[in-house]
């Protein structure tokens, strides 16, 4: 999840401040997009509109009159950006205050810890439970940087089972990440990538659905599996837990506030299907089920206000991220070297079968996403190039849409450039290589998923686009 960011526990922000600062990367791409307008032979294709979606006419590329971007247009194009990616913008933002709010009536963890003291259930049960829930958490962008914070529960879960602390860990981050990294409602990522690729919001649920569905169920199999060998090993379960001072209890409130919350997202994706709504909508939407879900928590105004602009702040970093990537493609466009790009990438790929480049195209994102450790940043990088791109390919853009984002997904486990998985085994005291061997089969086998399921949106023609 590295749109994001115990005894032995590094800070989770200390965590995510190492390493490459994305800003600076894409600063550095910045820069060089503008030289390239000055090198780069200018040219555009002609365009069509097709259901209110413009699309390049195949073989249309012509040249046109150089037009280089200077030294200071580059910072009013990052100004440009900003306020041409508004509207996904603050419905990031939005997302971090709605969050701080529900996190601060304290249902989710609250129901969480009183999951972690139970002594009936099963390894399974246990699993799949953490499995359902924080894979929905994920999977709708409720939890994203506060799945740190969770990994104490799964600490405390692990212990009270007798398993150790990476099985902790792994109940908390990896079915979380089953979840993210397909991101059926997540608007951070899912609903970004789609935005930029002009698709309506949330629509291909179905297929991601299910790769989503095939995600999860590898996690829970996959753990299910580690802990029964962890027994055959001698590690058995204690008869009784470790005594915990913390005793809090559900209570109809805090079940009040989780089914306002999941309602409020079943109406909105009525909504989207409906009623076509997007962005703005989710935005407003995100607004008023602060005030509602503050008021169900016996939140005073004022602190709700002030919750909700201190998620905001949270999420700042990620948010700007995304104008700060589409300044890059707004140089290439100004200069007229962006169709040109395309035009020699397409036909560098002409003589590849689709389902080839498709493939190809999801190992790009894959590798790219080591070094761009955000995924919205990255998607706004690569949409406006890979979106033309497989228009001229005979590819659907919501396949293009499902190869960035599991090409970006399938890195999260495992990349030392995320913030977040750091701090995850540096609360878990979990070194780095031993997460890596324990994780790699999981990450082998969803690699297999995407290749299957990418290749199933080539040959239905996935839309829609």
């Amino acid at each position: 999840m590295t749109h994001l960011h115990t005894e032995q526990a590094a800070s989770p922000a200390a965590a995510s401040d190492k390493g490459q600062s994305p800003y600076l990367l894409l600063f550095i791409i910045l820069v060089l997009s503008a030289v390239a307008t000055w090198l780069i032979p200018a040219g555009v294709y002609d365009y069509e509109t097709r259901e209110g979606i413009k699309f390049a006419v195949k073989g249309s590329l012509h040249a046109v009159a150089q037009s280089g971007v200077y030294p200071l247009e580059i910072f009013m194009a990052i100004v440009q950006g900003m306020v041409k990616q508004a509207p996904i913008i603050f419905l990031i933002l939005f997302t971090g205050g709605v969050l701080a709010v529900i996190e601060r009536t304290g249902a989710i963890a609250t129901a969480l810890n009183s999951l972690s003291r139970s002594t009936r259930l099963s390894d399974a049960r246990i699993v799949i439970i953490f499995a359902v829930i924080f894979a929905l958490l994920g999977t709708t962008g409720v939890v994203v940087n506060a799945v740190v914070a969770f990994v104490p529960i799964g600490l405390l879960v692990a212990r009270s089972m007798g398993l150790s602390p990476m099985l902790g860990a792994a109940l908390v981050y990896l079915t979380c990440a089953a979840g993210f990294n397909v991101a059926i409602l997540n608007p951070a990522t899912t609903g970004l990538t789609q935005h930029l690729a002009q698709l309506p919001l949330f629509s291909g649920m179905l297929l991601r659905g299910l790769t989503c569905l095939l995600f999860v169920l590898t996690a829970v199999i996959y753990l299910i599996w580690s802990i029964r060998r962890t027994r055959q090993q001698g590690m058995l379960r204690p008869s009784q837990p470790p005594e915990e001072s913390d005793t809090l209890q559900v209570t109809g409130r805090h079940t009040l506030i989780l089914g306002t919350t999941a309602l409020a997202l079943v109406l909105f994706i009525a909504g989207t299907v409906k009623f076509h709504w997007g962005t703005n909508e989710m935005s407003a939407m995100f607004i008023l089920l602060t005030i509602i879900v503050g008021l169900l928590g016996r939140i005073s105004g004022s602190e709700i206000a002030n919750t909700f602009l201190a998620g905001c702040a949270k999420l700042v970093k990620g948010a700007f991220i995304v104008g700060m990537a589409a300044a890059i493609s707004l140089v290439l466009q100004q200069g007229n070297v962006l169709d040109p790009i395309v035009g020699f990438l397409s036909d560098l790929l002409a003589p590849v079968p689709t389902h080839a480049a498709t493939i190809g195209m999801f190992i790009s994102a894959a590798l790219i996403h080591f070094g761009i450790s955000s995924g919205s940043g990255e998607s706004a990088l690569l949409i406006p190039i890979f979106s033309p791109l497989g228009d001229n390919l005979g590819l659907t853009r919501q396949v293009m849409v499902q190869a960035v984002l599991l090409g970006e997904g399938i890195v999260n486990c495992m990349s030392p450039t995320s913030g977040v998985l750091m701090a995850v085994l540096a609360t878990a005291g979990v070194p780095y290589g031993k997460w890596l061997r324990f994780v790699a089969p999981v990450i082998a086998i969803w690699f297999v998923i995407c290749v299957v399921m990418l290749l199933i949106g080539v040959a239905i023609k996935w839309g829609p686009f």
